[in-house]
């Protein structure tokens, strides 16, 4: 397989409540006024207790992050200049049958650079003396390990994104749950099944499930990596998925829980078991892939009058605003579509479609009827890379009286936090994403 390199960089602004940061400026937000004051930076902590809260916000960081732990971790170099690099060696093809006396032809030795993009991300709150005089437990460090946890979040969702650029995907079998025969093999996340019952090849009713996460998807995706002869981390090869995921993999028999084959010091964050020789790690960021309402007050659409082959599609059913559905997908008739343009009781398709009168329309950025589709990544060694948490991130804590004349009675001090991420794909046949429902596809929101 062609080794691909992939590069990531998302530009993103985190914003918090009313006090939080506005627009990248270092300022508080009056909730009452809307009017931002800047901050005096020049008055901060001493040393010690920057350090002491820098540790503090890692701390609570690294504890909940997933992805991370699983990248090979390159620092940030000191002139960086907005990219980052990653180095991997060429390897070498099998070696030839030697001839006496005869000096063979040597392969050359080389090294691929994959790039990518540093980005620096933030946020932070204001804190009132009100609230620290009311208060019994210590604010600031109690904002801290908050922080730490919007450190976390925010370069674990960036991290998945990137990881989601990878071309090997497969998608889990639809499944008999009382006998386990395959009734279809979907092709695209819109045809994961969204369950019910119906009639198999011998006429007997079947619950169809959620095209569950089986053993067999997951020898599926080992065999692929087998194949690509991707390096094991610890002699294992990981797969990170969504809890909902996570509860339907208990259910099969195989299944160890991680407290019966290593000790919790042995663990990665998150590690739960393991099924046919892959080790599972769960994370609520692990990738979710539903649409939203496709009405102020309804979740679905109902075709009004039947339509055969066109691309205008009447409806009801719901309050929709005009073009609020532009550019959205939906699945009408069991086939998936984009929104060109839409009025309040018709939609404009950019494909033509054909529907009975009263068909239901789906949000069609999930699966099959509307339902929530995971995308659960398996890896092994170097899949990917990241620049270290550790280099470039800081908790900055502001006390009260650092704002001069912005805060003239010394009434608000502010936590936050900045850092820089970075992230790539350094071998795409290194990993393989399954795409599967859950018992809970039906439920679960898209993140």
């Amino acid at each position: 397989m062609t080794k691909t390199n992939t590069t990531h960089g998302i530009d993103l602004q985190l914003f918090a409540d009313a006090g939080s940061l506005v627009n990248g400026t270092a300022g508080f937000v009056n909730a009452s006024t809307g009017v931002t004051s800047a901050f005096d930076t020049t008055n901060t902590l001493a040393p010690e207790l920057k350090s002491f809260y820098d540790t503090e916000l890692l701390e609570n960081a690294r504890a909940e992050m997933v992805y991370a732990q699983l990248a090979k971790r390159q620092p940030l170099p000191a002139n960086h200049h907005g990219a980052v690099e990653w180095r991997k060696w060429n390897s070498f093809d099998r070696a030839s049958k030697l001839t006496e006396g005869v000096i063979p032809t040597g392969q050359k030795f080389g090294v691929t650079t994959v790039t990518g993009t540093v980005d620096q991300y933030g946020t932070y709150t204001a804190i009132t003396d009100k609230l620290e005089l009311r208060a019994y437990d210590d604010v600031i460090l109690g904002a801290t390990e908050e922080m730490g946890a919007s450190a976390a979040e925010t370069q674990e969702k960036l991290i998945r994104d990137a990881l989601l650029l990878g071309t090997n995907v497969l998608y889990c079998d639809n499944i008999d749950l009382g006998t386990n025969e395959v009734l279809g093999t979907p092709t695209s996340c819109a045809e994961m099944a969204a369950g019910g019952t119906a009639k198999n090849k011998y006429n007997e009713d079947y619950s169809l499930g959620w095209s569950l996460m089986s053993p067999s998807m997951v020898n599926k995706a080992v065999t692929i990596m087998k194949k690509n002869r991707v390096p094991r981390i610890n002699g294992r090869y990981y797969a990170v998925v969504h809890p909902s995921v996570a509860h339907d993999l208990r259910q099969w028999e195989g299944w160890i829980e991680a407290h019966k084959y290593a000790a919790p010091e042995e663990l990665f964050n998150g590690e739960i078991g393991e099924l046919h020789g892959v080790r599972f790690v769960e994370t609520t960021e692990a990738k979710i892939y539903r649409g939203g309402d496709l009405a102020e007050d309804a979740r679905t659409l109902t075709v009004s009058g039947a339509v055969n082959n066109g691309t205008e599609v009447p409806f009801t059913g719901g309050a929709v605003k005009a073009d609020a559905l532009a550019g959205r997908y939906v699945l009408i008739g069991g086939k998936r579509v984009k929104v060109v343009s839409n009025t309040t009781g018709k939609l404009v398709l950019e494909q033509a479609v054909t529907a009975t009168d009263k068909a239901v329309i789906y949000p069609g950025e999930g699966g099959k009827d509307g339902c929530a589709v995971y995308g659960c990544l398996f890896l092994g060694k170097g899949a990917y890379g990241v620049v270290d948490l550790s280099e470039g991130t800081e908790v900055i804590v502001k006390p009260r009286g650092s704002s001069g004349t912005a805060d003239p009675l010394d009434q608000r001090s502010s936590v936050g936090w900045k850092g820089v991420h970075a992230a790539a794909i350094l071998y795409d046949e290194y990993m393989v994403r399954v795409e599967c429902g859950s018992s809970y596809s039906d439920e679960d929101k898209a993140n």
